[in-house]
């Protein structure tokens, strides 16, 4: 008899293949005293950090896309100076290389976690980067992905951002990954947000795959969130099916995106630079929704100036000419503080000064910023749309978008992530022209659990019923002031909440490149009645999980 393990799928697809579960990590270093002198120990960390940091860098440029500024945020996390100090105090006590990075990275580990949000979520990665920095100190091959010589899936707790982006997907390697089954972690974790990037089949947070063995052979199915064992001739058969119309439908000649009846629903690209442009446009994205311009500020001790934005924006937008592409300003603070814009310490900066209260406060960093983008848009020609980050009231959709529009902006726009915006979008559409609603705020506001905290990662469900009425609030705002309602969450990414979207409201989705194929082809099955019907049903349930399988049953899945 074949039995089910639950998770949450990532995508539509499904694979078959023999588990080849992730090697467990090394025992931690014992804390005993050095033979060596704490001079070289010293020069043996700063040999193995040096090799790590290269290693990442290495990877981030291979990888590209997200995966790039996550492994070059791990690469600077080897090398930063807080730790150096906090091993060479160890190294100073006498202990061994290894122990000292060990203690010193778990120290640091204990107090990013402690910070929560973002950083907390950074915990995680250090573990993977003193894993490698042991690794090399010991001459033993860094923690990885396993090599069986055949194609596998891979089982494992969850996935270091380091692995994440390498991994094997050529259909010619003996050692392709076929899909990817976590038991940790839930939709909105890096290994979630990069497999959706990368087109892997993937179930996370399948508690129950932690049992299963190397060779298992197992069906995992992204669209229902499971993985099936021992099954039989039948279930191999009709996975073996799922898998080539999905072939066969990626294969397809690239449409925009309709629903069943030809009601269109434009799908556009997220980006984070001007780098994935081609290749989202190659994978059928009609335009932009949501373009992040963090990436030119984070880096920089003082703001970037209007020439140097102008020119990065117009690279964007001249590879859209014509086409919709709506740009995020600034979305700074929280996790993302700036040493120009709002580097003091806040008791809890996810309800602090960031987003548009930020820039309200550093007015010339927008005004400079709005200013670079009507240029830019200029000369490339784009249907340039410009919306601001974390809106929370009336006033402040009125400001932006004025300052906007005396700027040379046409096209203004409110994020949706705060509740009190959705609860108002009837009186904020009154003055925006348009709203776009990110759902991975909105459900960790809307919830009061913060998307990158793992102990509460069960509340962290866009699908969550109070979630969807929200939206279900705005895309009525939005239909009453004839005013568009997008979605650029990862919650578009997913295909069947990608029609309850529509469903609510939503009259474009946003989402990585590489889910816009799964979404097209949902979105393709159904009316907008249907739609209207699975959304209805959705919002019927009591929690996320109820909320999901009402959808799937009012689908037809």
């Amino acid at each position: 008899m074949s039995e089910s393990i639950s998770g949450v799928g990532i995508g539509l697809g499904t694979a078959r293949g023999p588990v080849a579960r992730m090697a467990e990590r090394a025992p931690a270093p014992k804390d005993e005293k050095s033979t060596r002198d704490a001079a070289e120990e010293a020069a043996r960390v700063r040999e193995a950090v040096a090799a790590v940091a290269a290693e990442l860098n290495s990877r981030a440029e291979a990888a590209g896309g997200a995966a790039r500024d996550v492994l070059e945020a791990q690469a600077m996390m080897a090398e930063d100076p807080t730790l150096e100090e906090a091993v060479q105090a160890r190294l100073d006590q006498g202990k061994t290389a290894e122990f000292a990075v060990h203690d010193a990275f778990a120290e640091f580990r204990a107090t990013l976690e402690a910070v929560g949000g973002y950083l907390g979520e950074r915990a995680a990665d250090l573990d993977d980067v003193a894993a490698r920095v042991i690794a090399h100190l010991r001459g033993e091959p860094a923690p990885g992905v396993p090599s069986p010589g055949h194609p596998f899936v891979l089982v494992a707790p969850d996935l270091a951002p380091a692995d994440t982006a390498l991994l094997d997907l050529d259909p010619a390697s003996p050692n392709r990954v076929l899909a990817l089954v976590t038991t940790d972690g839930g939709p909105t974790s890096h290994t979630a947000i990069l497999a959706r990037e990368k087109g892997i089949v993937a179930v996370v947070g399948a508690a129950g795959a932690a049992a299963l063995q190397d060779g298992d052979v197992v069906i995992v199915d992204a669209a229902s969130g499971a993985v099936t064992t021992h099954a039989s001739d039948e279930e191999l058969a009709d996975a073996d099916r799922r898998i080539a119309e999905r072939a066969a439908a990626e294969a397809a000649p690239v449409t925009p995106g309709a629903l069943a009846d030809g009601t269109a629903i434009p799908l556009l690209a997220n980006l984070g630079s001007s780098k994935g442009a081609a290749e989202a446009v190659e994978l059928g994205a009609e335009g932009v929704g949501l373009f992040r311009t963090e990436f030119l500020f984070l880096s920089s001790k003082e703001a970037p100036t209007v020439e140097a934005q102008r020119a990065e924006y117009a690279q964007l937008l001249r590879a859209f000419a014509g086409k919709k592409v709506v740009v995020r300003v600034l979305d700074a603070g929280a996790d993302k503080p700036l040493p120009f814009l709002n580097d003091a310490p806040e008791e809890n900066p996810a309800l602090g000064l960031r987003g548009i209260r930020a820039l309200r406060v550093s007015e010339q960093i927008l005004r400079d910023q709005l200013t670079a983008l009507a240029q830019a848009n200029e000369e490339a020609g784009a249907d340039l749309w410009v919306m601001a980050p974390m809106i929370a009231t009336v006033d402040e959709t009125r400001y932006f978008t004025s300052l906007a529009r005396e700027l040379g902006i046409r096209v203004a726009g409110v994020m949706v992530e705060v509740p009190a915006v959705a609860l108002l979008a009837e009186r904020v559409l009154k003055h925006a022209d348009f709203a776009s609603i990110g759902t991975n705020d909105l459900t960790q506001y809307t919830m009061a659990a913060d998307r990158l905290l793992g102990t509460v990662a069960n509340l962290q469900d866009p699908w969550h019923p109070a979630v969807l009425k929200l939206i279900e609030q705005v895309g009525a705002a939005g239909a009453a002031n004839g005013k568009p309602v997008g979605i650029c969450g990862e919650a578009a990414a997913d295909p069947l909440l990608a029609v309850v979207l529509v469903g609510l409201g939503a009259t474009s989705l946003s989402m990585a490149p590489a889910a816009l194929a799964d979404v097209r082809f949902s979105l393709g099955r159904f009316t907008a009645d249907d739609a209207k019907r699975i959304a209805q049903a959705a919002l019927d349930a009591d929690d996320a999980a109820g909320a999901r399988a009402a959808a799937r049953a009012a689908a037809g899945n």
